[in-house]
């Protein structure tokens, strides 16, 4: 029997910054706003073949600059009941990006956020983006980033505890790294927090999402609040230039297990027929390959590969 195999881009539309999660025989992946949608959501039972789904958040706060093209970046974690959306929005008062939290009694939505004021916003800092949620035994963290770049100053990614019910934050934040690698240009940003064999890696994206610059590294933390320490090889994932097909930008990653494999999803640019890039961010997936403790991911590939196993993945993804 001939092994199945897919080719990426997985969701051939744009679809930038996407996180993932399982809930029963589905997978749900959330993006940024596109095709005039706030948040854009999609469902696949095998993570290749992908049904787009209507707005999962269809209003926004009344504290917050109302129009999509400022709504970006969403996460998704099931806690109890709830699916608990954590996102990217303009604060009206302010007029910076800050994090807010919306919830939903399904995955697909519609999540509604009826807070009246930002979870977290760093106004003196940039301004905050990029949340991703993280869980390590029973507790719940937030990672994100302080939109330095925005306003000319450094940019740090950044932890903070979560309450048990995901909606407030508890503590202070902690800083975990920032952009002092010559790879990483003007930031780092969207970082996403993976516990494997015992350990803690935060992957993160750096430099600019709108050219070849943008990659992927990650550093290797003693716990989920730091230290956290880059790794030596980074870049992990970056842009592919040397052969057609042409690979630009990829980033905005989500690495989750799935068995005993682990994967990632991440978004890179189409291109055009000259190889220059083109206007959207589209999903790929790749698989991650482990070696002494160390990620390798496989990619960005441009040629057929095997799909992923789905068989008795039941239950949450590993994250």
């Amino acid at each position: 029997m001939q092994q199945q195999t897919f080719q990426n881009p997985v969701i051939d539309s744009d679809f930038p910054d996407p996180g993932i999660i399982q809930d029963g025989n589905y997978y749900y992946s959330y993006a940024t706003n596109a095709a005039g949608k706030n948040i854009q959501v999609a469902r696949s039972s095998d993570l290749v073949h992908w049904e787009m789904l209507s707005d999962a958040l269809p209003a926004l706060p009344s504290w917050a600059v109302q129009g999509g093209s400022y709504v970006w970046a969403p996460d998704v974690i099931k806690i109890g009941n709830q699916y608990v959306m954590y996102y990217t929005l303009r604060d009206s008062q302010t007029n910076v990006q800050c994090v807010s939290v919306a919830v939903s009694d399904k995955p697909e939505g519609k999540f509604k956020d009826t807070s009246t004021k930002p979870l977290i916003c760093q106004a003196d800092q940039g301004g905050t983006i990029d949340p991703s949620p993280f869980r390590d035994g029973d507790k719940l963290y937030l990672y994100f980033k302080n939109d330095g770049n925005s306003i000319g100053l450094t940019t740090y990614l950044w932890v903070q505890e979560l309450s048990a019910d995901g909606l407030s934050v508890t503590g202070k934040p902690t800083q975990l790294i920032h952009n002092d690698k010559s790879w990483e240009g003007d930031l780092v940003e969207a970082p996403n927090m993976f516990k494997h064999n015992g350990k803690y890696y935060l992957f993160f994206s750096a430099n600019s999402y709108a050219n070849e610059t943008y990659a992927v590294g990650y550093a290797l933390c003693q716990s989920p609040t730091g230290p956290c320490e880059q790794a030596a090889e980074n870049p992990v994932l970056a842009s592919q230039m040397k052969k057609s097909p042409f690979v630009i930008g990829p980033g905005g990653q989500t690495v989750f297990q799935l068995g005993d494999q682990t994967w990632i999803i991440y978004h890179a640019w189409n291109t055009n027929p000259d190889g220059s890039r083109g206007d959207s961010r589209c999903m790929w997936l790749d698989r991650v390959t482990w070696q002494d403790d160390k990620p390798h991911i496989q990619g960005p590939t441009t040629q057929p590969q095997p799909v992923p196993s789905v068989k008795g993945s039941q239950g949450e993804l590993g994250r």
